[in-house]
């Protein structure tokens, strides 16, 4: 018996440190089971953050890309100003009365806390553009070095308040990108952006500005009206237009041009008598290809824009724009009234039509644009139009009103969408529709709107070029407006240039109804400069000339238009 009890204690003593390893092991088990799953767990909640960290990075790297290419044309994302060439003028229609403004160094800066904008100006030319954008200031030191590298130079800045490192990156251009940071220290090694600036050196004395210093109010009116010349050949009223009221430049229609030879002859004498005054003159014409085809002579007529929206080939457009412009070119006219860029929506619109590279606004878009490209390729200015849209009209403003009953965002969708690209690629000029739009202005045609010629053209879509009328003897603003008084408000809307055909009476009377508005306090002489300032740009960049033509290749130029039209596209 004792035998047996003692056996039995030395079988407790042998299973009790079994059992306490079973359950060692176990909770051994039970722990790296659960350190697996919370690994598991943690590998799917943490890649998606991992993700967004990504996409966040992506997103700052495509913000700063931004801003360094618009840099390069003298812009900063959101505010419609370029630096070098926008006035003080357009900087109070684009950002309204600031709210403060001092002098630095002798120039003035205006700020807008609002558009988180401050802008330098001098001899009311803007040459310092700067932005302090909440998206902006999410960038920091290292995220700009780590996309652009390291800047051109480094500068400082100290005061009071202030203890800044600049970024500055040189541009291929005249402008500089600079990136205002608080400088890094030990305790803030990356630190986030202040604002940026876009910046340009302006000339000792800016000529343009002297020029219209120098200038008559008369002369500066001139300058924004193109008006039409009577007759084959030089007459009284044309010689008037040009010596009494130096208009800026003329329009040509078939009725003036009878022959290659008569047309030179009348082009070599309005640029002989214009050569008194102190700018040469548009010499303007529509030569869109198709029915509106102008030139005189037996020139190989251009397929319709439809047709060529048919086609659908780039550098087909491309090359038609190009030859378009070296007609003109040939015959001593410098502006073509070209392209059409209305989508044409409405199948029984009775203007447009045709003229249309059809009714997908990215077809539109993309023809339209290579057509402008090819035109300026020939050193020819383009004139996009009939902004906002005349493509879903039902009837033709050279007999009445049409009306567009459709809002800014249904707009956006179609009609602005050719414009607005135009505008990113380089459009110089935009003509204005006589279209009643009665969602967005109900009282005045989209031609004397400020709310679609500097509320949604100059604002929203940022173009900085010169903006005119389309004709004002059509039917849709005679028939409704006293011209006169409808080419001051157009001008007080936003326009540069007042475009008005075929009777000189018209013509005068506009002038002197312009020139009696700023006398009278209606329109700001400093509005009228803004409108010269822009329209002797533009003539300076496309170099316009009194040089003589003295003969037309027609056979050349059939040469090289058979040649495109016979390509495979």
């Amino acid at each position: 018996m004792k035998k047996k009890r003692k056996m039995n204690w030395y079988l407790l003593f042998a299973v009790i440190p079994l059992v306490v390893a079973v359950i060692f092991l176990g909770n051994q088990f039970l722990n790296s089971k659960q350190s697996a799953d919370k690994a598991e767990e943690s590998v799917h909640t943490i890649a998606p953050a991992d993700m967004e960290e990504n996409e966040e990075v992506v997103k700052i790297e495509d913000t700063i890309e931004k801003i360094n290419q618009s840099a390069q044309i003298g812009k900063i994302p959101d505010i419609p100003l370029v630096a070098g060439k926008s006035n003080y003028q357009e900087v109070l229609e684009s950002l309204g009365e600031p709210n403060q403004s001092s002098e630095i160094n002798g120039a003035n800066y205006a700020e807008f806390p609002t558009k988180k904008a401050t802008i330098g100006y001098k001899d009311k030319l803007v040459f310092d553009i700067r932005s302090s954008d909440p998206a902006i200031q999410e960038i920091t030191y290292q995220e700009i070095k780590g996309t652009l590298g390291e800047p051109s130079e480094l500068r400082y800045f100290q005061d009071a308040q202030h203890d800044q490192i600049i970024m500055v990156y040189h541009t291929d251009s005249p402008f500089l990108l600079k990136w205002i940071l608080p400088k890094p220290t030990e305790t803030n090694a990356n630190p986030n952006v202040d604002h940026i600036a876009v910046y340009t050196e302006l000339p000792e004395t800016d000529d343009i500005t002297e020029m219209i210093a120098n200038m008559s109010l008369e002369e500066k009116i001139g300058q924004m009206i193109i008006g039409a010349v009577s007759g084959t050949t030089m007459n009284a009223n044309s010689r008037s237009l040009i010596k009494d009221y130096k208009i800026g430049g003329f329009i040509f229609y078939s009725n003036n041009l009878e022959t290659p030879e008569q047309t030179i002859t009348l082009l070599n004498q309005i640029k002989a008598e214009n050569e008194q005054n102190r700018l040469p003159l548009f010499l303007s014409v529509d030569q869109e290809g198709g029915r509106i085809s102008r030139l005189p002579g037996n020139l190989i007529p251009f397929p319709t824009n439809q047709k060529i929206g048919e086609i659908n080939n780039a550098a087909f457009s491309y090359d038609i724009g190009t030859l378009l412009a070296k007609e003109l070119k040939a015959f001593g006219f410098n502006l073509d009234f070209a392209p059409v860029l209305d989508v044409n929506s409405n199948p029984n619109n009775p203007i447009i039509g045709d003229r249309s590279f059809g009714n997908n606004p990215q077809i539109v878009s993309e023809l339209g644009i290579q057509t402008m490209k090819g035109i300026q390729s020939q050193n020819v200015i383009p004139v996009i139009k009939h902004f906002p849209g005349h493509g879903d009209t039902s009837v033709d403003s050279h007999l009445q009103l049409p009306e567009v009953n459709k809002s800014l965002a249904e707009l956006k969708q179609l009609e602005l969408v050719p414009f607005e690209r135009a505008i990113k690629e380089g459009a110089d000029v935009v003509m204005i529709a006589h279209i009643l739009l009665p969602e967005i202005d109900s009282e005045f045609p989209s031609s004397m709107s400020q709310k679609v010629i500097t509320d949604i053209l100059r604002k929203q879509l940022q173009f900085n070029g010169v903006i005119m009328t389309d004709d004002m003897k059509m039917k849709a603003i005679a028939d409704n407006f006293s011209i006169g008084k409808a080419a001051v408000q157009s001008v007080k809307a936003g326009n540069e240039i007042i475009l008005i055909a075929h009777d000189y009476d018209v013509v005068v009377e506009v002038m002197e109804q312009l020139k009696a508005s700023v006398q009278n306090g209606e329109i700001s002489e400093e509005r009228i400069n803004s409108s010269v300032r822009r329209i002797i740009q533009l003539k300076e960049k496309y170099e316009l000339n009194t040089e003589k033509v003295d003969a037309v290749d027609i056979d050349g130029l059939n040469q090289s238009i058979n040649s495109v039209l016979n390509k495979d596209n």
